[in-house]
């Protein structure tokens, strides 16, 4: 995503790919509610941000959500057979781990600039709970200006699965969007201020999620909102 982004550009090709989720999904997912989607503003920049639990997770909510989303995801997704075309076709943002990805920040801002969705696990990988989180998301909303909304995942383990299947015994898949917000931070917040932005944006997401995904993010009494301004 070297080349500026041009949302209409890959709308046609992600229209047919979303019908394409929708029915292998209906097939091998089940789900037991998706809610909250309506909090996702129909128009303007958005970061959507979530725990990260299952690969399936980013398809699923590109499924929820109102409108088409770029997510970003490890360059090593490219290679993967099969699934690896996925993410090539979507043009999602590939990044690389581990280090500061310049490449990676730049897409992120170059969609956002376009009045157009991105979705972050703040992580950076699946986790069942929460155990640390990276400063990315608060620079990315802070250069950009764009809101924030939380998704709290939850029963996409184990899928997606064949009907009748053990995994389809079980509880299915729940999806839960919060509200959204915004940070209200200066033009060059420091490492500090990043990272409270970052801790109070975590906290909004446990909030919602079940006790046992949040990690350490458990005792919600340690949520403050200082740099936090609700849309």
């Amino acid at each position: 995503m070297s080349e500026p982004y041009v949302h209409a550009r890959y709308e046609p090709v992600r229209r047919k790919l979303r019908f394409w989720i929708r029915v292998v999904t209906g097939m091998l997912v089940k789900t037991d509610k998706f809610e909250g989607a309506e909090n996702v503003p129909l128009n303007g920049p958005l970061i959507l941000y979530s725990n990260h639990i299952a690969f399936i997770d980013p398809i699923l909510i590109i499924h929820a959500a109102p409108r088409n989303i770029v997510p970003l995801a490890k360059i090593e997704t490219y290679a993967y057979p099969v699934i690896g075309i996925f993410p090539k076709l979507w043009h999602v943002i590939p990044v690389r781990r581990g280090e500061v990805d310049r490449d990676a920040l730049r897409a992120c801002l170059d969609v956002l600039a376009a009045g157009e969705i991105i979705w972050i696990a703040p992580e950076g990988t699946r986790r069942p709970a929460f155990q640390e989180t990276k400063d990315g998301l608060a620079y990315i909303a802070n250069r950009s200006g764009a809101p924030l909304l939380p998704i709290a995942v939850d029963g996409t383990i184990g899928f997606p699965a064949l009907p009748f299947s053990k995994r389809w015994k079980g509880p299915g898949v729940h999806l839960k969007f919060g509200k959204p917000f915004r940070f209200k931070s200066g033009p060059r917040p420091g490492r500090a201020e990043l990272a409270q932005m970052t801790l109070e944006a975590m906290y909004i997401l446990a909030e919602i999620l079940p006790p046992e995904r949040r990690g350490i993010f458990a005792d919600l009494s340690q949520a403050t909102q200082e740099t936090i301004e609700w849309l």
